[in-house]
């Protein structure tokens, strides 16, 4: 796989080169089409990885580094949902022990997901707009999880 742009500047996958056209596919959605040969220039230092990532939401892919598990998923998720929060009530709320938490939402600050804030005089946190968006994305199907779904609407080679 390689990363290439086509005359329009518009960045694809290279799926397969044949002597006059090739197969690109649009990372953003997953489509495929046939372009000129003479259309489509090389990415050089664009990993066709890096590329493939480029169609999720940034949002997501945040998340998806940051959080590890289902339990960090949930923090994040109740933060979302019922933020911002007291970090006694987070303990409450979560079953982690206090160093699990303090972990796990050092984790998810360095990510720029959620943001340390005082609630009702006590240190707390609270969703940032990304991790609001994420979990939007996520929820209302925009993004699709693995293993959930069809795969009907795949091209058959």
């Amino acid at each position: 796989m390689q990363t290439v742009r086509d005359a329009d500047g518009d960045t694809y996958l290279l799926v397969k080169r044949s002597a006059e056209s090739s197969r690109v596919r649009d990372p953003a959605t997953g489509a495929e089409r046939h372009v000129a040969n003479d259309e489509l220039s090389v990415v050089d230092g664009e990993p066709p990885l890096a590329t493939a990532a480029s169609g999720i939401p940034e949002p997501v892919r945040r998340t998806m580094r940051a959080v590890h598990d289902d339990r960090s998923l949930g923090l994040l998720a109740v933060v979302v949902d019922e933020g911002p929060l007291a970090v006694i009530d987070l303990l409450d709320a979560a079953d982690m022990c206090e160093s699990d938490l303090h972990g796990t939402v050092t984790e998810l600050r360095a990510a720029g997901l959620i943001d340390e804030v005082e609630v009702a005089g006590r240190r707390g946190y609270a969703a940032a707009d990304a991790a609001s968006e994420a979990l939007d994305l996520l929820r209302d199907g925009s993004v699709g999880v693995a293993g959930e779904g069809d795969d009907d609407d795949r091209d058959e080679e």
